[in-house]
């Protein structure tokens, strides 16, 4: 990975950066209905800053050119027994650096947060069936795929 790098929780000078990159994340998606800037800026800043926030974002910052990759989670109860999951919603690195260890180390530090966190039982994620590239990514780091659940959404 580029030793420019730099792995970080996000905090309030990031919500633009953030807002700009979801929407490179929308568009890697596939969206072409892009919600305007100024509306992406409020709802990066309320989910990240409101009260209670709805989620946590690691940010991945190159000194040289801004960010570079995102890795967005929340904690989940219950998950097993009692215990609580570090759910990771979304891990987003932009394509000029991927393949350099930078999705690498957000998936590290999450679990290193997921460990220091008592209770914490689990990291959960999931990605699309069609999503080649993120299930190799995946299974590159040991990680094998979990075929027990069914996802609904409404």
């Amino acid at each position: 990975m580029p030793s420019t790098v730099a792995i970080r929780p996000a905090d309030k000078h990031d919500i633009v950066a953030v807002a700009e990159l979801i929407e490179e994340i929308e568009r890697f998606y596939g969206s072409t209905d892009i919600q305007p800037l100024d509306e992406r800026v409020a709802q990066v800043g309320e989910a990240l800053f409101g009260s209670p926030p709805l989620g946590t974002a690691l940010l991945a910052e190159d000194a040289g050119v801004g960010l570079v990759g995102l890795a967005v989670y929340t904690f989940l109860w219950p998950a097993s027994g009692s215990s609580h999951s570090l759910f990771l919603k979304e891990l987003y690195v932009r394509e000029t650096v991927r393949r350099q260890g930078v999705g690498a180390r957000l998936m590290d530090e999450l679990r290193t947060l997921a460990d220091a966190r008592p209770g914490c039982s689990r990291v959960e994620w999931m990605t699309d069936r069609g999503n080649a590239e993120a299930r190799a990514f995946y299974g590159s780091l040991g990680f094998e795929e979990y075929d027990g659940k069914i996802v609904y959404r409404l």
